[in-house]
């Protein structure tokens, strides 16, 4: 990623960390487990999740209340803050993690990252983040890492897709998980986070970046979201929440019937068979055969133009070439020069 300006810290991340021992005064859950029943019995995905998983905390309200309401499932998690080195007051909110790890008698553990200034900052430290916080679980030996995204994320994210002109995939949002990372806290709100920590005396960190009107996510969350509110006459949240849940299992399924139509045969992907599908299955089949990096909406559409007669061949995302022959599709990585 260094092109993209994102990096890991290697001294920091793998030489340097931070670590706050245990210090366990009780059993693990026994502080909080109680008082904290109101909102743990709302947590969600937890069901294939093991003792031990990394909980990414920056310090925040909503990672607070996630390690603590974890802490309080009977599990010993271990609170890993990520520092993105773009705000000096960074090492004090790992202090801060680690503080709060120790009272609720877990581990806690810092890692710098370096995410270069420029365009597409967030999504950069975001990509810097989770590699970071992946590197973290194979250290540890978890077997997830939690992160603390709520049902008012989960409606911001909607709404951002909306924007970008996302299709019903990314009307979904986010899943409560998708491979090694899971959303405990989308059943919850962020006033409910900012409960918890009420209730366990902790004053969680603020991150101004998150006033900060130059992201988009802050704009959707302060002013468009208040707006669609007003307009629809009640907290659209829950409705966007919900409504990104049914579009994301209809989603899913949609996938699997993709995957067993397309191509029957993984060795020799018939063109022809591609080109009668229905179309809303063929854009998916498309997506899942040329995998990573994703093509864009027109790009399938080429695809599906080569498939069906009407061009030879094809430019798609990753500098790959599609072209049809022998009623077979091909993909290739394009020649250099």
């Amino acid at each position: 990623m260094a092109g993209a300006g994102v990096a890991p810290d290697r001294h920091r991340a793998h030489g340097a960390h931070r670590v706050a021992g245990p210090g366990r005064l009780t059993p693990p859950g026994s502080v909080v487990a109680a008082d904290l029943d109101p909102w743990r019995t709302r947590l969600v995905g937890l069901d294939a999740v093991g003792p031990a998983p990394v909980v990414a905390c920056s310090g925040g309200a909503d990672s607070v209340a996630l390690l603590a309401l974890v802490v309080a499932t009977g599990r010993t998690p271990t609170a890993v803050h990520v520092d993105h080195g773009l705000r000096a007051e960074a090492p004090g909110e790992a202090a801060t993690v680690a503080a709060i790890a120790g009272r609720l008698g877990v581990a806690a553990r810092s890692v710098a990252v370096t995410v270069a200034p420029g365009a597409n900052l967030e999504a950069r430290a975001r990509t810097a983040r989770y590699a970071a916080l992946e590197a973290e679980r194979r250290a540890v030996g978890a077997d997830c890492v939690l992160v603390g995204h709520t049902a008012d994320d989960q409606a911001e994210t909607v709404l951002l897709n909306l924007l970008r002109g996302s299709g019903a995939a990314g009307l979904g949002a986010m899943a409560v998980r998708r491979d090694r990372i899971v959303r405990p806290l989308l059943g919850l709100r962020r006033a409910d986070c900012v409960a918890v920590c009420d209730r366990l005396g902790v004053v969680p960190v603020h991150d101004p970046m998150n006033d900060d009107p130059a992201f988009r996510r802050v704009v959707v969350r302060d002013e468009v979201l208040p707006l669609l509110g007003a307009v629809a006459g009640r907290d659209l949240v829950p409705v966007l929440a919900r409504q990104a849940e049914v579009l994301r299992s209809e989603s899913e399924y949609l996938d699997e019937l993709a995957r067993a139509a397309w191509p029957p045969d993984p060795d020799r992907p018939c063109a022809d068979v591609l080109a009668r599908l229905p179309l809303v299955i063929a854009r998916r089949a498309v997506r899942q055969w040329l995998g990573a990096p994703p093509p864009s909406f027109a790009e399938v559409g080429r695809v599906l133009a080569v498939a069906g007669g009407a061009a030879r061949a094809t430019e798609v995302a990753g500098g790959r070439r599609v072209w049809r022959r022998g009623g077979l599709l091909h993909v290739t990585a394009r020649a250099a020069g």
